[in-house]
């Protein structure tokens, strides 16, 4: 009988330090969330220099930048699992399977997807049912402001212009998660028809299009409208006459195909209908 009570305490000390050695590197601001949002902490052994939140963030190994990770750095860590996203992290993608590390990418362009990316790294990290929580945190968000844009009559739908950068003049088009943002918060993208996702566009066919609402996607000291008003021609434009113009959501929420996604769908109604 004491032998068999010695078995199992040695298999339980044996999976519960199994569970605890799993380690997981995150190259994206994105995951770095999702892997917080999770409860995964402690199992986080590094991340890019570009991960800023959750503030826990701060006492994690840094293993370079979001572009140029310290391969020796992620070697030595020895992750169970690295997190990345798609576009300018293909190499690095591709340099970490060719030394047969474990990657996901996670690279949504819309919401659902994002779902199934948190669904996805859930399974992975063995925490499904927080996936499966933190997904119905995010549908009761998204579906709190969607009860109240259907009573927005399409014709009625404010034309919006994210502008992504300033120089050069860039914005989001079909194919991004930010075109579907804005369109689920109530508004029409006036860039929606551009060839590509995320694209520059001319300071003439933003006037010539007339938004009402202009939301710029990085934060300044000055104030928005000031800023607007300097550029030639703009104090035509709809949003700038009105004073809809906003630089005051954090871009984070915009941007990042993460958990506060959501957080900055509701930021965005607000500023297309605050009366609502």
């Amino acid at each position: 009988m004491k032998r068999i009570i010695l078995l199992l305490v040695f298999i339980g000390l044996f999976f519960n330090t199994a569970l605890a050695a799993q380690r997981y590197i995150s190259l994206a601001p994105s995951t770095t969330e999702i892997l917080f949002a999770l409860g995964l902490d402690g199992e986080i052994a590094g991340v890019s220099t570009y991960c800023n939140y959750p503030p826990e963030v701060k006492s994690k190994t840094r293993v370079g930048s979001f572009s140029y990770p310290n391969i020796e750095k992620i070697i030595a860590l020895k992750p169970d699992y690295i997190f990345c996203t798609g576009l300018e992290q293909a190499p690095v993608v591709t340099q970490l399977r060719q030394l047969n590390f474990n990657v996901y990418v996670s690279d949504p362009t819309s919401m659902e997807e994002l779902f199934g990316s948190i669904t996805d790294i859930g399974k992975l990290t063995k925490k499904s049912g927080e996936a499966i929580a933190l997904i119905g945190r995010m549908r009761d968000e998204l579906n709190t402001v969607s009860s109240r844009v259907r009573f927005v009559p399409q014709d009625e739908r404010a034309k919006v212009f994210v502008e992504i950068w300033h120089e050069p003049l860039m914005t989001a088009a079909k194919g991004s998660l930010v075109d579907e943002l804005i369109s689920l918060a109530g508004g029409t993208n006036i860039a929606h028809d551009l060839p590509r996702p995320y694209c520059n566009i001319s300071a003439e066919k933003v006037i010539s299009l007339n938004p009402q609402c202009i939301i710029m996607a990085y934060m300044d000291k000055e104030p928005s409208l000031k800023l607007i008003k300097q550029r030639f021609g703009w104090d035509k434009i709809d949003a700038v006459k009105s004073g809809q113009v906003f630089n005051d959501i954090d871009p984070d929420t915009l941007l990042r195909p993460g958990p506060r996604i959501t957080q900055g769908l509701s930021e965005v109604y607000k500023r297309l209908y605050p009366k609502g």
